[in-house]
């Protein structure tokens, strides 16, 4: 098993260092879609997965969830976090085991999720639907000073519930100097290009692990097409996510990702599990 470059005390650890200056924004990939954000001693977390709920409940059928890498931390071990999303319901992004102990250990934390989903997410994760912040395809909100963004994913299609509202999202998220891009899960649609230029991409966070039938389960981008996305876009920097958490829905970033990224001097990051990284002016 993959074991991270920091996990536990140690993750703890680099997240209580202080910054280095003024407007640095970290962030800390958790493994699969899941991202640690903070900037200006606020926290988000994007899409967290944090247990063994999908290995456990798959153990006995035809499609094991075998888990590639370790957790980097127990969710309940995470204090001051202001905001979390959920991208869509597929429980590696929309994980009871892992949000219910969050927001026990943050009982202030609020929650962003598609408005299409409100109700499902409420029963999921056993609280008040009023509770729940939902957001759509141009719809924004302001938390803790993170501005977040509704864009519409096409997951494997861009799918509307009968008022019209997205089931799946990425999201822009603006704070301070800075613009992440969170895709969720994606891949490419017409139109997509020209509303993400818009917002000047400081980083684009990408799923890798691409699609094939016998898997079973809806399709991402793959390594060569989130290089180009993010090219695309004119990213100053992407990070590749979705990789290295299920042995039977996973991708190497060396196969298409770098080499596309090379060809075309698009800047990239990978990270492993429980890294850190910072963006300074």
């Amino acid at each position: 098993m993959i074991e991270p470059l920091q996990k536990d005390n140690a993750f703890l650890a680099d997240l209580a260092r202080p910054p280095e200056e003024r407007d640095e924004l970290r962030l800390w990939w958790l493994g699969q879609s899941g991202f640690l954000v903070r900037f200006g001693g606020k926290f988000l977390l994007l899409d967290p997965y944090l247990s063994d709920s999908l290995t456990e409940k798959y153990v006995a059928t035809d499609k094991p969830h075998v888990r590639l890498t370790e957790r980097v931390i127990a969710p309940e071990r995470f204090t001051h976090i202001s905001v979390v999303t959920s991208s869509h319901n597929h429980t590696d992004h929309l994980d009871a085991a892992t949000l219910i102990p969050l927001r026990e250990a943050n009982p202030w934390m609020q929650i962003v999720i598609p408005e299409a989903n409100r109700e499902f997410v409420a029963e999921r994760l056993a609280m008040s639907p009023r509770a729940l912040t939902g957001l759509d395809d141009g719809t924004h909100t302001n938390i803790a000073g993170f501005e977040i963004h509704g864009i519409a994913a096409a997951h494997d299609a861009i799918d509307r519930d009968s008022a019209g509202h997205c089931h799946h999202l990425g999201y822009i998220i603006r704070c301070g100097p800075w613009t992440l891009y969170h895709s969720g899960d994606t891949l490419l649609y017409p139109g997509l290009v020209e509303k993400l230029r818009a917002f000047e991409i400081d980083v684009a966070l990408l799923p890798i692990n691409g699609r094939s039938p016998e898997r079973r389960v809806a399709g991402n981008l793959d390594g060569a097409e989130a290089a180009q996305l993010a090219h695309d876009i004119v990213a100053t920097c992407v990070i590749p996510c979705h990789y290295d958490m299920f042995a039977f829905n996973t991708a190497d970033p060396a196969d298409l990702f770098i080499p596309e990224c090379s060809r075309l001097l698009q800047p990239h990051r990978v990270l492993h599990a429980g890294e850190g990284w910072s963006l300074k002016r």
